[in-house]
């Protein structure tokens, strides 16, 4: 799915002093270690890894497994969205819980052992945020959506103490094998500060981490200093760990069908024409206002058009918001001058031109990863090609005022997809897979230099 370097050419990297704008540490490190879907040409592929691994699981276990893309399978299968049908996972599994990820993580598919521990049944509501798809009787198939999808497989059985340092642990040391030195944690459990803390203690963290929490976390905690962010005994020696702020979705994502777009989608989710607002402008404004009072950064994921937009309408009109100054960057302070930007917008994959210049006018971070157009080819063409001029604008970005690595920021949201940047530096100046033609290419007027790619990744001290 995506070259190495060695497929197509060197890219030249500088191998240090990088900055991972958009990772999930310790799930990260969990994909290092779990089952993967990733090699599968179809849905008859999965099925016989399920069928394989099952007959090892101890009784009253959980298979998971991750990184099925659905929309790349040659032999789609024939339940919802080209997965296996939930029967045809019922019979593979042999009644051992079942939960299938895919790449994307906004999408699970279960078997029905799986929904009943996860109390899916047929009267069960769709989740605030979250598709529950159903058959023409009302009975569930076995996809779950958005934070259906985190809900139920929230139900598993969640790693030992051990299992998540052994984690953390893995995740670290394969991006600073990667030349990272500063890591961006998007979605930061409750243990993670304190567990990086103690590993920082030890000498033993190789990286600096900004961690942005959940809303509902960041808000309920409050925007006081956390405990792990400062040495023993000092108030002023850090420990490279910091609070930087709350984490909102918006909508979904382009594979699901779930990003939310300004049009519709050729051939949309049923009832769904434009993908799932997530959070609602309401709900942008109320997060982007509980920040400012706790003096943190908010990152809201946004992948379609109009969830970019909502996300910076809310930015720019919010009433009684105010706007905090900015640094030499460009883009707004938070956390008493320390250099948090105010809000960030994640992936931000599909923007509308008149949009692009907004980011830099309004001292917003588009903080972005092009490996994803490396993994989206077949749902961008499917389902968007008619707006494939906009998918990326980088280069509309950058002549608007977006440095690269000012405000123009780069990442892998590993483990979505593999953190090495070189990943990132070629969709961002090739615009296209190893293999295919400049013709093939996806916005290819959009396409920046080698140079200033790297720049995306560049740390600051």
């Amino acid at each position: 799915m995506r070259a190495n370097a060695s497929e197509t050419g060197a890219v030249g990297a500088p191998r240090g002093g990088l900055r991972e704008a958009h990772a999930h540490i310790a799930e990260h490190g969990r994909s290092l270690t779990m089952p993967s879907l990733a090699g599968c040409a179809g849905a008859d592929d999965m099925l016989e890894i399920v069928r394989d691994l099952c007959r090892s699981v101890a009784p009253g276990g959980w298979l998971l497994l991750r990184g099925a893309r659905v929309e790349g399978w040659a032999k789609p299968g024939a339940g919802p969205c080209g997965w296996p049908t939930r029967e045809e996972l019922d019979a593979a599994s042999g009644g051992v819980a079942c939960l299938a990820m895919s790449f994307d993580h906004h999408m699970v598919m279960a078997n029905g052992a799986a929904l009943d521990a996860g109390g899916i049944g047929p009267g069960t509501p769709d989740p605030p945020g979250g598709i529950i798809d159903r058959d023409g009787s009302g009975r569930a198939t076995g996809l779950v959506l958005e934070t259906a999808a985190w809900g139920l497989w929230g139900r598993s059985p969640e790693p030992t103490l051990a299992e998540r340092r052994w984690h953390v642990a893995s995740a670290l040391a394969d991006f600073h094998r990667l030349g990272f030195v500063e890591v961006h944690d998007m979605l930061s459990q409750p243990w993670l500060g304190p567990m990086l803390a103690d590993l920082h203690d030890a000498d033993r963290l190789p990286i600096h981490a900004w961690l942005y929490e959940p809303m509902e976390e960041a808000a309920s905690r409050g925007g006081r200093e956390r405990p792990w962010e400062r040495e023993p005994g000092s108030s002023v020696g850090a420990r490279g760990v910091r609070f930087a702020g709350g984490k909102i979705f918006i909508d979904g994502t382009l594979n699901s069908r779930t990003a939310w777009m300004l049009g519709p989608y050729r051939d949309p989710q049923p009832s769904l024409p434009t993908g799932k607002v997530v959070t609602d402008p309401a709900g942008i404004e109320s997060a982007l206002r509980a920040c400012r009072s706790l003096g943190v950064g908010l990152a809201a994921h946004a992948i379609g058009d109009a969830a970019v937009r909502a996300a910076l309408d809310a930015f720019e009109g919010a009433p009684g918001i105010p706007t905090p100054p900015r640094s030499s960057s460009g883009y707004v302070l938070c956390r008493a001058g320390s250099p948090v930007p105010a809000l960030r917008i994640e992936h931000a994959e599909v923007v509308d031109a008149a949009d692009v210049p907004r980011f830099a006018r309004l001292g917003v971070v588009a903080s972005v990863q092009p490996c994803h157009l490396l993994a989206d080819v077949e749902a961008l063409r499917r389902y968007l090609p008619h707006r494939l001029d906009d998918v990326l604008p980088l280069r509309g970005l950058t002549t608007h005022g977006c440095a690269a690595g000012g405000m123009l920021w780069f990442g892998s949201d590993a483990p979505i997809v593999r953190p090495d940047p070189v990943d990132s530096v070629r969709a961002a100046t090739e615009r296209r897979r190893a293999g295919e033609s400049v013709g093939q290419a996806i916005a290819w007027n959009e396409r920046i230099g080698e140079r200033e790619a790297w720049a995306c990744f560049g740390a600051r001290p």
